[in-house]
């Protein structure tokens, strides 16, 4: 049975790095899906498909969004694109999020396969610090956010070391 990998994790814990290098090294049968968002294509971190509100909520009358959320001030979606990667048998990975799994949940019961990327609060720190677009009170906001209990059933993949080291374990995990 093809399988949605909801991917999740904290901000800084390298959603975004690991997608990116999966794009380019996926495991057999599995494909990253983009997500539809409401936000400059320019505006830094994941590799999304910008729409701007009225091309999104056109986009959602039609009937063109698998799943679709609100958080941080934009829209999020994943296309029904999705449905057709599954039902063809290949295991569908997307950046998901925490607040929103019980929807995907719903919809997807059994297929769905939630994966949370953990990293230590110091390396969290860390790279919240290095990357810059975060004040120190948005930084704590985030840490306490991270340091919310995972969700329950869901798989966990630690990301303190080598992006190589994590692939290889997302790997192990999804068992390819």
């Amino acid at each position: 049975m093809a399988r949605l990998i909801w991917l999740m994790g904290a901000s800084g814990s390298g959603k975004d790095s690991l997608l990116l290098a999966l794009r380019e090294c996926a495991p057999d049968r599995v494909v990253v899906a983009h997500r539809y968002i409401t936000r400059s294509a320019s505006a830094g971190g994941e590799n999304h498909v910008a729409l701007s509100e009225q091309e999104f909520l056109r986009r959602r009358e039609f009937g063109l969004f698998a799943l679709e959320w609100q958080a941080h001030q934009f829209y999020y979606a994943l296309g029904t694109e999705i449905d057709l990667w599954l039902d063809s048998g290949l295991d569908v990975l997307v950046n998901g999020s925490r607040r929103h799994l019980a929807i995907a949940q719903q919809r997807y019961g059994e297929r769905l396969l939630p994966v949370c990327l953990q990293v230590t609060p110091s390396v969290l720190a860390s790279r919240l610090q290095q990357r810059g677009r975060e004040d120190r009170a948005e930084i704590a906001r985030r840490m306490l956010r991270a340091a919310e209990p995972i969700a329950p059933g869901c798989l966990t993949l630690n990301n303190d070391g080598a992006l190589e080291q994590t692939l290889r374990d997302f790997q192990r995990l999804i068992g390819q």
